[in-house]
């Protein structure tokens, strides 16, 4: 039974899964925010290259 009790002990005191989680999230929201962060940028450089297009 002890040996049993040692072990869910260890399961529970392991933090590398939450850890990883926890990557997995801020990677995700990282790509997002550079994904928002590109096409924004990229919608202004067309808007520049249509105005020197168009004459101003």
């Amino acid at each position: 039974m002890s040996k049993v009790s040692t072990l869910v002990r260890s399961f529970v005191r392991e933090e590398s899964g939450a850890t990883m989680t926890e990557y997995g999230i801020m990677v995700a929201l990282i790509a997002a925010i550079a994904v928002a962060v590109i096409t924004n940028i990229g919608k202004k450089v067309n808007n520049g290259f249509a105005n020197v297009n168009n004459g101003f």
